[in-house]
């Protein structure tokens, strides 16, 4: 069972609704944990994979790099059902990490396991708090299969390793 912070606690959907400070400070813990994730974000480039023999492989990959923020999809990859050799991203979300202000932003999140909600709907603020809610405890459950990037039994992927089925 995975510990929710207490951040996390006074914010669940029991009636109190989130602040732009609560998310702000959830943002922050994200950016903690994806820090964990991948110390070394701000120098990479091009994507990676993190292989978990229990579970499934996370790809990390990175789109944009600038001085204060990189873009970046990170998503667990499963085997589609019907073509072999393809993948099926889920969860699958795109992120900005705010390296100076030490923030990770959900620009889009896509996922079927989990009713977080149907579609993704930025900039609602309940909108952002769901989806970095989900976002932390993912990064929590991903930390603890102890995923990194890049680890030393990893190497940069070719973009015909990866090449993924979109979700429907």
């Amino acid at each position: 069972m995975q510990v929710s912070t207490p951040l996390q606690q006074c914010c669940e959907p029991n009636g109190d609704r989130p602040t732009i400070g609560d998310l702000m400070s959830l943002c922050e813990e994200n950016y903690c944990a994806l820090h964990r994730l991948a110390p070394n974000l701000a120098t990479l480039r091009g994507p990676f994979v993190s292989c978990d023999e229990a579970g499934a492989d996370l790809l990390l990959e990175v789109r944009e790099q600038a001085p204060f923020t990189t873009l970046f999809r990170l998503t667990h990859l499963f085997a589609g059902p019907q073509d072999i050799g393809r993948w099926r991203p889920d969860p699958d979300a795109i992120l900005r990490a705010y390296h100076d202000a030490g923030q990770v932003e959900v620009l889009d999140l896509r996922q079927t396991a989990l009713p977080v909600f149907n579609h993704y709907r930025a900039p609602a603020l309940l909108a952002n708090w769901k989806a970095s809610l989900f976002l932390s405890k993912w990064l929590r459950y991903c930390l603890a299969r102890e995923h990194r990037f890049p680890p030393v039994t990893n190497r940069p992927l070719r973009p015909s390793e990866h090449e993924l089925t979109p979700i429907p």
